[in-house]
């Protein structure tokens, strides 16, 4: 019997595990739900390595991939080395010129390896890597979100995306972005379906606005 259903897998963002996704619920007569999950990089590994590593962990063909944030870094590279039916990214950028002038400056002067990443278990300054946002409440919803805390999967991280080569947008791909993203400012984002008063982690907080709109944009 021939799979009809359509394979969507989802990538969190930097830190975050596949918990951030606990409130997106897909149709099950159409689509099937898979969850990655970041690993430690091998050192030395590009985010060009990276993706054929996580490529691996695909399991159906033509599979619709959606990343969050960094993740949507990540899926925009692994649909270059295998067929995907569509890619979706959330809270993220398609090409190096839509990334903010504070990391393009982290690029050219390295300021970035100055963070202090060593304090990857205190969970405020993890958030405010990874979501751009001062935690001063629900910290146990982000003890929840931000699991991976390896530090040198965030150095190589932050490192990937202030280096990010890419120029042109792959085919096939949805820009979803919240007008009020402090991580990547909208202004400097190039067309995308605009999601009102929403922030970087819209994902979590705006789950009804997705599980609405996302069954169309996966099928138009």
């Amino acid at each position: 019997m021939i799979d009809e259903k359509i394979h969507v897998y989802l990538m969190p963002g930097m830190a975050a595990n596949p918990s951030i996704f606990k409130n997106i619920s897909l149709p099950s007569d159409k689509f099937v739900v898979h969850l990655l999950e970041w690993f430690v990089p091998k050192k030395g590994s590009s985010i060009q390595e990276y993706a054929l590593e996580m490529c691996k962990k695909i399991e159906h063909r033509q599979p619709v991939l959606i990343g969050v944030s960094f993740g949507g870094i990540l899926v925009q590279e692994m649909a270059k080395q295998m067929p995907v039916k569509k890619v979706i990214v959330i809270s993220s950028v398609k090409h190096k010129s839509e990334l903010p002038k504070r990391m393009i400056f982290a690029k050219y002067t390295k300021i970035h390896k100055l963070l202090p990443t060593g304090l990857v278990n205190n969970v405020e300054l993890l958030a405010k890597y990874a979501f751009g946002e001062t935690v001063t409440k629900r910290l146990e919803l982000y003890e929840e979100f931000l699991s991976v805390r390896d530090k040198y999967y965030i150095d190589w991280s932050i490192d990937q995306i202030v280096n990010w080569g890419h120029t042109e947008p792959i085919p096939n791909l949805v820009h979803i972005h919240g007008e009020k993203d402090p991580v990547f400012p909208m202004s400097h984002i190039k067309e995308c379906i605009p999601v009102k008063n929403g922030t970087h982690t819209m994902i979590i907080h705006r789950a009804k606005w997705f599980n609405e709109q996302l069954p169309a944009i996966i099928l138009e």
